[in-house]
């Protein structure tokens, strides 16, 4: 309990921090999520040539590398797809 609380307000603080929309980021944008380096940032771009990321489903499925507790983190730093979080199954809501 404490530790969804915890991670809702950091989700808060990440958020109105400025959020880096996975769809509209520039390379250093993109670069300066934490838990994204070169070599992803070059994935996320290559695969957004084919069109948007729908949801972060379509993200996890088009670029290699990203899975559930990866999109988590990248969430968690203010990595966003539609303006949304990643939401976790087993919480029900957003990972935050």
């Amino acid at each position: 309990m404490l530790k969804r609380m915890f991670t809702s307000l950091c989700l808060g603080l990440c958020l109105t921090c400025g959020a880096v929309e996975v769809n509209t980021a520039n390379e250093a944008e993109l670069d300066s999520v934490r838990g994204l380096g070169p070599s992803s940032t070059a994935r996320i771009l290559k695969a957004r040539e084919q069109g948007a990321f729908k949801d972060w489903g379509d993200l996890m499925g088009r670029v290699k590398g990203i899975k559930p507790a990866q999109a988590d983190k990248l969430s968690a730093a203010g990595l966003t797809v539609n303006d949304a979080p990643f939401a976790t199954k087993d919480t029900g809501g957003t990972s935050q």
